[in-house]
């Protein structure tokens, strides 16, 4: 096609085909509308990090003793219910100790220490405590944070989401008919990223072995807010347009 014939073709789109634009008038009376919406859930899931370590003289052997201990609490994991791949390693550092000498006024290297931490993921919220004890009882040197999720997140996502938009409607509506109008049609939509609020994680740093007779830990966590929020532009329709 020639370059002239290119140029026509393109002046005829722009032409014919306007409604590609936003159809927007810069003296166009508007209304701007923040809204939220938010839908409360009773967690399903858990998660924490079972930490195994050890310090030994030399890389290898601190390497050795922490991977007994990493296998000790995955098998204790399986007897809870957790299967492998709910238990996956998060991180594995092998790292040397220095310490002080005071005498020789200096850093001097006092052995090496290997960390294996274990995220564990549990699904069925009513083996959380269970899986807590295992890891605990088969050598985990720390229990770390643990924190809930649901596994109907999305589906309640979007559940929020459709709360936000009636709740930025009705709010649009109202600023209308106070204004001695009515709403008109909407201009512009868009949602920010959702806002996750758990309760606050339950602390459990450091737990030691217990003794098998030692009554079972107890999971539960309270209920968890899903907000979502939207930000949107409608026209207004003065008293006069009808």
């Amino acid at each position: 096609m020639k370059p002239f014939n290119l140029l026509f073709f393109a002046l005829y789109c722009f032409v014919l085909f306007p409604a590609f634009s936003t159809d927007v008038r810069a003296d166009e009376n508007q209304i701007v509308v923040g809204a939220s919406g938010k839908v409360s859930v009773k967690p399903d899931m858990a998660e924490f990090g079972a930490l195994v370590k050890s310090v030994a003289k030399n890389a290898d052997q601190a390497a050795a003793r922490t991977a007994e201990k990493y296998r000790a609490v995955q098998q204790a994991l399986r007897q809870a219910g957790i299967p492998a791949e709910d238990a996956p390693t998060a991180s594995f550092t092998v790292s040397p100790q220095w310490e002080w000498n005071q005498s020789q006024g200096k850093n001097v290297l006092n052995g090496y220490s290997a960390r294996h931490l274990i995220m564990v993921k549990v699904r069925n919220l009513s083996l959380a405590g269970k899986a807590v004890d295992a890891a605990v009882q088969a050598g985990a040197d720390e229990v770390q944070q643990i924190t809930f999720r649901s596994s109907r997140y999305d589906a309640l996502r979007r559940q929020a989401l459709s709360v936000a938009v009636a709740n930025a409607r009705g709010d649009a509506e109202i600023m209308a008919k106070a204004a001695g109008g009515r709403l008109g049609g909407l201009i512009e939509l868009s949602v920010g990223q959702p806002i996750y609020r758990p309760s606050p994680a339950m602390d459990m740093m450091a737990m030691k072995a217990a003794a098998p007779e030692a009554a079972p830990t107890e999971i539960a966590p309270s209920e968890e807010d899903i907000v979502v929020n939207v930000s949107s532009r409608w026209r207004f329709l003065g008293a006069s347009a009808r």
